[in-house]
């Protein structure tokens, strides 16, 4: 398996956290985002859409940290990413999507770069946009993992899962621009909990051979 991604892409640490939960061995490839890498021929190739994660796995290419994870799960069934109840596959589908699909791109690097480029927002211009939609989509998962019995040591029983892996690299986004946590007590809690893990904590942006401070 050989993972293109690069350190502080929240896409790219879902899928090695996912990789490193099943146990897979897997090549990293470094695309720098901040260089431009994702723009070269080369990697346009392996990946059209110019963006990380890509992954190199039983002869196929895939892309979407999602559909990625949802492969290597249905590929390698253990340990299980999603519970096996129709209801609770939706729940958990549904808490990292609130990550995936509503926080995450509206974040995303390419997106915080048009609003610097073709806009001249200011660094601090740029906090307050990233913490406002973090703080949004925090308050929707607060309240939803904070109400629902389902909710264990972690986001769906005491497992890691799908809503673990999405979680986590958001909460990491938040730390790096200072969002106050206070307001989110079950999210500190699960992350926390996910944090003690190793298959989190070597997934880490810190602990990746293209980390840069």
């Amino acid at each position: 398996m050989k993972l293109y991604g690069y350190f502080r892409s929240s896409a790219a640490f879902r899928v090695r956290i996912a990789l490193n939960l099943k146990g897979l061995a897997y090549e990293q490839a470094a695309i720098h985002l901040r260089r431009n890498d994702q723009a070269q021929p080369e990697y346009r190739r392996v990946n059209p859409q110019g963006l990380v994660p890509a992954i190199e796995i039983d002869g196929l290419t895939l892309i979407q940290s999602l559909a990625i994870i949802e492969y290597l799960d249905e590929t390698h069934p253990e340990p299980a990413l999603l519970p096996s109840a129709p209801a609770d596959r939706a729940r958990v589908r549904s808490l990292a999507e609130i990550v995936a699909c509503d926080i995450h791109p509206i974040n995303n690097l390419r997106v915080l770069r048009y609003l610097t480029h073709s806009f001249g927002r200011s660094e601090s211009d740029i906090g307050a946009w990233y913490n406002h939609w973090i703080d949004g989509g925090f308050q929707a998962l607060e309240g939803l993992l904070g109400s629902d019995p389902r909710t264990g040591l972690f986001c769906h029983g005491d497992q890691p899962g799908l809503a673990d892996i999405a979680l986590v690299p958001q909460v990491v986004n938040a730390e790096r621009y200072r969002l106050i946590m206070s307001p989110y007590p079950t999210i500190a809690r699960i992350f926390a909990e996910c944090m003690k893990l190793p298959a989190f904590e070597t997934a880490h942006p810190d602990n990746q051979p293209d980390h840069e401070p």
